[in-house]
């Protein structure tokens, strides 16, 4: 046997044929830890990217990606009307991340129905609009039917919020009183009921027809409210959102959603920060367990360290051998960590079985979103750490004398 295999030759008989029972308990619970820690780090990241990634969408589905509207100190729900020309929109366009643009106009008005009185904002949009994310939410009813114009102008989406606020029911019409001069009524009927998830817009928000909005403000039907713009690739979003700044005539300003609901985004920012630690505190469960393992093998093998170096075997050579067998229980741990974190993660997505407060969370239950670049670089960083912090105690064999480790066997 060549002297490069000896290291592992003799960590696989010590990882496999070992009968002290004392460091199998000891190996067992390191293995434990670097499971549970796994496990834990799998979940960690899987919870903060789904909910990441189900309350951005959620933004993005009502709101698109960035904004542009009128350049105004006075920030109200009644736009200032703006109107982009073929050609800024055509440049618009252009703009390599931008995917498409969307007119829309809000009005606030006043719904009063069954003896209640309830302050909403309406959002209007028209037949360009695309409706697919409010068919996702849709928990009754259907999207507004632009087929027929006049019909159109008197159907509305209202948040299940606000149906159970004003007990109302798919099919009910109401009147809606727009404060303005002269003030303006009009009566609208429910043809869909959603649920977006997000208190400050369930309970603020109704959705129209934009020609509505333009017939009650007397505007043209080139002149809207704002334009609502999607893009390609999310994370380039602030980029983009400086090219369309850059595109837009002057008088008129764009914002991300970033920015336009920076409280949501800096509460996903805090919880990128309770994953960080989360994440270094597991690594380094794992590490203290796998270094009290390697220091206990390596005193219960005191013995058979002072037969190898009377033998000549070199210091490094030795060190290998508790690093092959540290690797072997690492990787034993990471397997049975992947297998747990990965099935409650399966388990999750297939069954919701742990719910949520939709109210305070925004969902209501743990999303969960994981791609194998994430499992891959958690294994890999895991197995990396740990055996580089395991160099340092590995260094004990050096400092043992073979004739007392001899005796002492």
């Amino acid at each position: 046997m060549s002297n490069l295999n000896f290291p592992l030759f003799i960590a696989k008989r010590i990882t496999t044929k070992s009968n002290r029972t004392f460091s199998k308990l000891i190996v067992r619970v390191a293995i434990a830890g670097i499971m549970l820690g796994l496990t834990v780090m799998i979940l960690a990241v899987a919870v903060l990217k789904g909910f990441k990634n189900e309350i951005i969408e959620k933004q993005r589905g009502f709101s698109g990606d960035v904004i542009a509207f009128q350049y105004d100190l006075n920030i109200a729900y009644d736009n200032m009307p703006i109107s982009l020309s073929d050609t800024a929109t055509t440049e618009l366009k252009a703009i390599d991340n931008v995917k498409s643009i969307y007119p829309f106009a809000t009005k606030p008005g006043i719904i009063n129905v069954n003896d209640e009185v309830e302050g909403v904002v309406l959002k209007g949009i028209d037949a360009r609009y695309d409706q697919s994310y409010l068919a996702e939410i849709l928990v009754e009813g259907k999207g507004i039917d632009f087929s027929d114009a006049n019909a159109a102008n008197t159907q509305i989406l209202v948040s299940q919020t606000l149906a159970n606020r004003l007990s109302l029911s798919l099919g009910d019409d109401f009147l809606m009183y727009f404060v303005q001069e002269p003030i303006r009524k009009r009566k609208f009927e429910i043809v869909g009921i959603f649920n977006l998830g997000v208190e400050e817009i369930d309970k603020v928000y109704v959705i129209g027809s934009l020609p509505l909005i333009q017939r009650l403000n007397n505007w043209d039907q080139n002149t809207v409210g704002g334009y609502e713009m999607r893009v390609n690739d999310f994370s380039d979003i602030e980029t983009t959102t400086t090219d369309i700044v850059n595109s837009l005539p002057i008088d008129l300003r764009a914002v991300s959603i970033v920015d336009y609901y920076p409280e949501v985004f800096k509460w996903l920012d805090l919880l990128d920060v309770n994953t960080e630690v989360i994440l270094v505190l597991m690594v380094l469960v794992a590490v203290i367990n796998m270094i009290s393992a390697l220091l206990i093998m390596i005193l219960e093998r005191t013995g058979m360290i002072g037969i190898l170096k009377a033998l000549g075997f070199t210091n490094g050579g030795i060190r290998q051998i508790f690093l092959y067998n540290s690797a072997y229980l690492i990787g034993y741990g990471l397997l049975l960590g992947n297998l747990v974190g990965l099935g409650l993660c399966l388990l999750q997505s297939t069954t919701r079985l742990f719910k949520l407060d939709e109210a305070s969370y925004y969902v209501d239950h743990v999303p969960i979103s994981i791609s194998f670049a994430d499992v891959v670089m958690l294994n890999g960083g895991t197995l990396i750490i740990c055996l580089l912090v395991l160099l340092i105690p590995s260094g004990l064999v050096s400092r043992i004398n073979p004739v007392k480790a001899i005796s002492f066997k």
